[in-house]
């Protein structure tokens, strides 16, 4: 079945930097769009990032362009998000999500439990 592991967040001062991870397994990760997403405290899900299955090119949410970069490693079977410039209102539960077959970046079929970032001086 598939599986999509986060990991890396933590509490992180404002203007810091973290990397996310997520081990995926289950499907062949290298035929698939993948794509980032979180949810704050009190708020929806808000896509954040993703990027096709050959690296055709990447896309960001506004609030996020410049600051935060994905990738992804096919061989490793691994998504990443590198997050810089860290804000307070980065703060969120962040998801690795499988974009559904034929949908857009935003249009997931699995996704996984998350990982908590905190952004807090």
């Amino acid at each position: 079945q598939v599986q999509l592991v986060e990991s890396g967040g933590g509490l992180a001062q404002p203007g810091g930097s973290l990397r996310l991870s997520c081990a995926a397994s289950g499907f062949t990760f290298s035929k698939y769009a993948m794509s980032w997403a979180r949810q704050a405290p009190g708020k929806g899900l808000e896509w954040v990032a993703g990027m096709y299955n050959d690296d055709s090119d990447r896309f960001y949410a506004d609030s996020v362009k410049g600051r935060f970069t994905i990738s992804r490693d096919n061989a490793k079977n691994t998504l990443y998000l590198q997050m810089n410039s860290l804000k307070p209102g980065d703060t969120a539960l962040y998801h690795c999500a499988k974009v559904a077959p034929g949908g857009t970046l935003w249009e997931y079929d699995y996704w996984g439990q998350g990982t908590q970032v905190t952004v807090s001086s």
